[in-house]
């Protein structure tokens, strides 16, 4: 079935140019739910003496996480693309190291979350320069926008440090 030339004026890439970045979308998708839900588990099971604030912040983390998997699949989608975000889909294809389950104190969950919020910014920039290499600067300009969210994210857990 060919498509009307009105819709081929508004492909924004070539077929193969809109594989690649869909699937830089959905690997992204993959791992940002993994990290929103390695940090509810946070949420849910810290313990110890500054339970209150890092039950705080890890949840707000986890707000934030939600809205960057938003962007991710509404822009597979625009492309022309699926978004792949069902739990199953993300955990088979997320690139982060799995929680430690047993963690119960405040910097063992601190500390764990530092690690993959390192990982995953790592990540971004990497598909930043990637968006930027296949021609797309919308897509290179929402990863830049999450990696500056996850730059401030990464300043909150590391400044709950214990010293």
């Amino acid at each position: 079935m060919s498509k009307h030339p009105a819709l081929l004026e508004h492909e924004l890439f070539n077929e193969k140019t809109t594989i690649e970045l869909v699937a830089l979308l959905n690997q992204s998708l993959a791992d940002t739910l993994d990290l929103a839900y390695q940090t509810k588990q946070a949420h849910w099971n810290v313990k110890g003496p500054n339970f209150y604030g890092l039950h705080l912040l890890f949840d707000q983390l986890y707000i934030q996480l939600g809205t960057t998997v938003d962007d991710m699949a509404e822009r597979a989608v625009a492309l022309g693309g699926q978004a792949l975000g069902t739990i199953r889909a993300a955990g088979s294809a997320s690139h982060l190291e799995e929680y430690p389950l047993d963690a119960k104190q405040s910097m063992v969950h601190v500390n764990a979350l530092i690690d993959r919020y390192s990982d995953y910014t790592s990540r971004v920039r990497h598909a930043i320069r990637k968006a930027e290499k296949l021609g797309d600067q919308d897509t290179a300009d929402l990863y830049t926008s999450v990696s500056r969210a996850m730059d401030k994210a990464l300043w909150m857990l590391t400044a709950s440090q214990d010293a």
